[in-house]
């Protein structure tokens, strides 16, 4: 077994995983190649360090390359190990964790290298869906190596690590101490690649903060525990935290639990995990305001290309993995830009792909505004949302009415479109108008919010939907 004092792979398996469960696999493994001296130098476990253990008792399997064996690069038999962790988490029906300090492909090795590396992506491709995987970047992660960040469901990043495919000095026009692409900053709230960044103790805290809420595999139908707060408590000023839709989340969960994924990226787009019954939900919702220290951001109520993405991923992740989604509407509308021109029409289909393939439970939650074409995207009935609920005062409308009134009417004056737009707020708009339209279920209070959710999941439990045969979508 690799010696635990000095190896800082095996150092980092041990901060991760719950006291005295690591076991560790194929430590005499070492290089078979000799070209280039390599027949001269220590290789032991070939530069990184596997096993299995757990994280409050869940079994996960876990792969760490370890940077003082020929700087953690990639050869034949260190691809050969971790290729071994997928096929054993498959088995099992447990996460991957990888934990991430190379230097990419062993040049040593040639060709044998690179189709290594292509080998793991093939691994990687194949568990998609099936079991989750969480990479934590802590030192270099850069060329083909940064393709399974991309991969996998999850990706995190210590402060000073790098992550990249090109390095910042290699971009024409650009250097690191200029823009440096492969800062962990960068990657969290340009890129959206990453989603966390802390020191190296926070970033294992949050790695076992999704394993513990997320399911093991796809076949265990979702992640149930035992709940311990109370189902008919009140959810305490929900109506004051529309805007702010993180804190709505924790309001709403379980002992107010919240795991937000890919927080620093596209903020205007909220997503993450709750509990409610025990039962693990994911969130999508259109935050309109955040906190940076004691200022209020405001982001407002625009979908934007970036956000969608976001989303559709999000979603996608959930129906793979039978976690229910619930969506937080407060949309007014479009981003207008010549960029947003370019990217939001293929990301909004990519978002409303997401919600209507999506099998699992969907309730759909109106708390703020609700316009346009933008409400629809956003999971609503006519998209496949099981359930619609909403506050009596959201605003549920085609558009505003004035604006409305002033295309249908407008060579008239401003008497008649006044008058107009009374006639079509009053006949067109309001939560009231959509529910008498059979588009919202139930109007509920703030305060009942968490127990109709709790109703709505649970009666939505034993869902099942058989859609036409196809291979898969193209979105």
């Amino acid at each position: 077994m690799s010696n635990v004092t000095n190896n800082p792979a095996i150092q980092r398996m041990n901060e991760l995983l719950d006291e005295h469960s690591f076991v560790e696999l194929g430590a005499l493994v070492t290089s078979r190649n000799t070209d280039f001296d390599l027949n001269q130098q220590q290789t032991p476990s070939d530069g990184v360090v596997i096993g299995h253990g757990l994280i409050d008792g869940n079994l996960v399997f876990v792969f760490s390359q370890d940077a003082s064996v020929l700087n953690g690069s990639i050869g034949e038999m260190h691809a050969k190990k971790i290729m071994s962790v997928y096929d054993m988490a498959m088995k099992m029906g447990a996460p991957v964790i990888g934990l991430l300090d190379s230097t990419g492909v062993r040049l040593q090795e040639s060709v044998d290298a690179l189709e290594s590396i292509g080998a793991i992506y093939a691994k990687a491709v194949s568990a998609s869906g099936v079991i989750p995987q969480i990479m934590g970047v802590f030192g270099s992660c850069g060329g083909g190596l940064s393709v399974l960040t991309s991969v996998s469901d999850f990706a995190l990043m210590t402060k000073d690590a790098k992550l990249f495919v090109n390095s910042a000095d290699a971009i024409s026009g650009n250097r690191a101490d200029k823009l440096d692409t492969a800062s962990a900053d960068f990657q969290y709230a340009e890129a959206g690649n990453v989603d966390f960044v802390g020191d190296e103790a926070e970033v294992m805290e949050e790695i076992r903060r999704f394993v513990t809420i997320l399911p093991g595999c796809n076949v265990e139908e979702g992640c149930v525990e035992e709940c311990m707060d109370d189902l008919n408590r009140a959810a305490e000023g929900l109506d004051g935290k529309v805007k702010n839709l993180a804190l709505f989340a924790e309001e709403i969960s379980d002992n107010h639990l919240f795991v937000e994924t890919k927080a620093g990226f596209a903020k205007e787009m909220l997503t993450g995990f709750i509990k409610l019954n025990g039962i693990t939900v994911g969130v999508v919702g259109n935050r309109e305001e955040t906190m940076a220290g004691d200022e209020v951001v405001d982001l407002g109520t625009k979908l934007t290309s970036d956000g969608c993405e976001k989303a559709a991923d999000f979603v996608s992740f959930c129906d793979a993995f039978d976690i229910p989604v619930l969506s937080l509407t407060n949309t007014t509308g479009y981003e207008a830009s010549v960029c947003a021109e370019k990217h939001l029409a293929k990301a909004l289909g990519k978002m409303v792909y997401a919600f209507a393939n999506a099998t699992v439970p969907k309730i759909s939650f109106l708390c703020g505004q609700a316009l346009g074409s933008a409400y629809v995207t956003m999971n609503a009935k006519s998209l496949g949302a099981d359930l619609v609920f909403a506050f009596a005062d959201a605003d549920v409308a085609p558009m505003d009415a004035e604006l409305a009134a002033k295309i249908m009417y407008a060579d008239a004056s401003a008497d008649v479109i006044a008058a107009k737009a009374e006639e079509y707020a009053n006949t067109n708009c309001g939560v009231a108008n959509a529910a008498r339209r059979g588009y919202v279920d139930r109007i509920v209070e703030p305060a009942d919010a968490r127990k109709y959710l709790i109703a709505g999941f649970e009666m939505l439990f034993t869902k099942r939907v058989d859609g036409p045969y196809k291979k898969h979508g193209t979105k």
